[in-house]
């Protein structure tokens, strides 16, 4: 309902003066408001578009927050059963982008093929920065959208509401979850070479254009503030930090991106390294009518299978027809001891070959983000991210992102805090979080199985260090912990890694004699 500038002044200088008439204006607009509205709806009815009901479902999966569907007024009334196939019709209505972006649309970065060559040849005579591999990797996360509504590496405004926030808010007030700082560190010779330049180049560690950096702004890297409020510690060994942070310049460059060309990795995966936009292309390619993600950066065993098994039949209990799993290892840095990204999906292609889980059920996509290993904090960034891949649903686990204190033998976070925080987090409301039911070995049944306190000491927690250890001495786990085809992929890998290291100490020993 419009009103013009004098009505709204004098309604404002009645309403500070008359109160009961400020509350029967309140009446009288809210009803002409919700009259107006029914009014529309009932058109909209007669013409034959169909209106939708928000159905919001008490989740039965893990004791997690509700679980929203979209359903069509035709095919929903509130007192039908929805589990019954003549009462709900995906087909007609569901896309896997239920979930819109965050800041409504997707943000990608990369110069169209036919402007190019122009922007390479201005950036050859822009000042130059030389990117690490790690700020490749978030070029690339920026790039294609995983970001999304950032547009580059943060400025100082954006960079202290995430650190100190956790979110950044929008220019219409809305507020969209932003965890982990995103940012690009120069040195002291960098900044003086750029001087007052508005905008500077980026090349490649190997020296190549990357990108340009638009619009940029200069400021103070306070790395202990940084490292501090990110990791909740600043104990010596965090490998994050030990990799990026301690070695980077006293100073963050923020500007907007303007990516030269796709990013790739010419390692053979770059088919796994799907967009935003190429993901949810393909979840509306296969008529998903809800998509759950599960991240992960260790190998797929047995009790991972029964968690995501277990949650798609859930998911059809509740009435979806054509629930998707996006299984979505993390392919950026990692820590020197985890399993290499190229091991990883190699076991994860042999985890689908061996049935363990269903090839037509599920997506196999690479997320390009590096680790920090940063717990709740950066589970949030976890599941912000495949908001704007389309996925509603989103699985966390015991300790996610979590790590062993560097300098104290016990965990660096509540292994409960992950899930807890996700479940609270500005700006992830719109995503539905499940958290992991517990599993372990059964000894009795032998085979993977949901952890029963009524019978502990029936049950074996198998560790990915104990993983390890057994793959490194070549030795099996108990039968039905991870498919045979599986395992033998982190066997052979482990087996290679003793040959290289038997290689090199016979070299030292030849060098010494």
């Amino acid at each position: 309902m419009a009103l013009s500038t004098s009505n709204s002044v004098s309604i404002a200088q009645n309403f500070h003066h008359d109160l009961p008439s400020r509350a029967s204006f309140i009446r009288t607009t809210t009803l002409s408001i919700l009259k107006t509205r029914r009014r529309r709806r009932r058109r909209r009815d007669r013409s034959g578009t169909q209106a939708h009901h928000l159905l919001v479902l008490v989740n039965p999966l893990y004791d997690s927050s509700p679980l929203t569907c979209r359903l069509p007024r035709s095919s929903f009334s509130p007192m039908q059963d929805t589990s019954s196939s003549s009462t709900y019709s995906p087909r007609a209505t569901v896309r896997s982008s239920l979930i819109e972006p965050d800041g409504g649309a997707l943000v990608e970065l990369v110069v169209p093929e036919a402007e190019r060559a122009a922007r390479r040849a201005e950036a050859s005579r822009l000042p130059a920065v030389r990117i690490g591999p790690v700020d490749l990797e978030w070029v690339h996360v920026v790039a294609d959208g995983w970001a999304s509504p950032l547009r580059g590496f943060m400025r100082e405004a954006e960079y202290l509401q995430s650190l100190h926030f956790r979110s950044l808010r929008l220019a219409d007030g809305s507020v969209v979850n932003m965890s982990l700082p995103i940012v690009l560190a120069i040195g002291d010779e960098e900044k003086e070479a750029i001087g007052k330049a508005p905008d500077v180049a980026l090349t490649s560690p190997g020296g190549d254009f990357v990108a340009i950096l638009r619009r940029i702004e200069i400021y103070k890297h306070n790395k202990e503030e940084r490292i501090a409020r990110t990791w909740g510690t600043i104990a010596p060994g965090l490998p994050y930090v030990e990799e990026v942070i301690t070695r980077a310049g006293n100073w963050l460059i923020g500007g907007d991106l303007e990516v030269l060309e796709p990013i790739k990795y010419n390692d053979g995966l770059d088919q796994y390294r799907l967009s935003p936009r190429e993901l949810r292309k393909e979840f509306d390619k296969r008529e998903a009518d809800a998509v759950f993600a599960f991240q992960l950066r260790n190998p797929v065993h047995n009790g991972h299978a029964l968690l995501m098994n277990d949650t798609r039949r859930r998911l059809l209990d509740l009435g979806y027809k054509n629930p998707l799993l996006l299984l979505h290892p993390l392919g950026g840095f990692t820590k020197a001891d985890d399993v290499p990204l190229s091991v990883r999906m190699e076991q994860h292609s042999k985890v689908l070959e061996d049935g363990v889980l269903d090839p037509k059920t599920t997506i196999v996509a690479i997320f390009p983000s590096p680790m920090h290993y940063a717990g709740p904090t950066e589970v949030q960034w976890h599941a912000k991210a495949r908001i704007n891949a389309g996925a509603n649903f989103y699985i966390v686990g015991r300790d996610p992102a979590g790590i062993s204190h560097p300098t104290e033998k016990r965990d660096l976070y509540d292994p409960d805090h992950g899930k807890k925080v996700l479940g609270m987090a500005p700006g992830l409301e719109k995503l539905n979080i499940l958290p992991f039911k517990v599993a372990a070995y059964d000894t009795v049944g032998k085979k993977m199985s949901f952890f029963d306190p009524s019978r502990a000491q029936d049950f074996l927690f198998i560790s990915g260090t104990k993983m390890r250890t057994y793959a490194r001495n070549g030795e099996n786990p108990p039968d039905g912990f991870m498919c045979p085809g599986g395992w033998n992929v982190l066997v052979n890998y482990y087996q290679s890694l003793q040959k290289e290291e038997t290689g090199k100490e016979s070299a030292v020993v030849s060098l010494k004699s």
